[in-house]
């Protein structure tokens, strides 16, 4: 049975994704858009927390998934949307254009984005996986992957924090 707090966040999720959608489609798509920013570390630190969020969310379906309190389609559905979100903010890092002195920063947590969106795929195969009946050994590689990844951007988050002018 999923516990209420994580129907709330996906319920929470799945709404800014639809809106964000309806954004997509009513945006021309031939103008060049730049996110303005003005203040570089107060954005960064409002795409940390959004990110954290992200990540306590994922890594709560993530374990149910394991322990098999979540359907593998269940999960696959929560993996879309937060993919979907993690890729709407390394689009506006990509278009942000922070200052020279704010560029190493920004560039190592667009990178940890990266990378937490690519362990969010790959928990994603992991559970299509799990429902299509591999065995563990089968699934041993992707799992592997799964921890590679998950710390590679817990690194780019710390190259970030040391990269932050003073």
């Amino acid at each position: 049975m999923a516990s209420k707090k994580g129907i709330f966040v996906t319920a929470i999720i799945l709404a800014a994704i639809t809106g964000a959608s309806f954004l997509v489609l009513y945006i021309p798509q031939d103008v060049e858009t730049t996110f303005v920013v003005s203040d570089y570390e107060n954005y960064l630190d409002g795409v940390k927390n959004i990110h954290e969020v992200l990540q306590e969310s994922i890594e709560i379906e993530y374990k149910n998934l394991r322990t098999g309190e979540k359907s593998p389609q269940e999960y696959i559905l929560v993996t879309e949307v937060t993919s979907s979100q993690v890729t709407i903010q390394i689009s506006e890092f990509v278009t942000s254009k922070p200052s020279e002195e704010w560029q190493t920063s920004y560039i190592s947590y667009m990178d940890a984005l990266k990378s937490f969106n690519s362990y969010i795929l790959e928990t994603k195969v992991l559970a299509s996986m799990i429902e299509n009946g591999n065995t563990e050994d089968e699934m041993n590689e992707t799992l592997e992957k799964i921890n590679m990844l998950k710390s590679e951007s817990k690194e780019f988050v710390k190259i970030s924090e040391q990269s932050r002018p003073n």
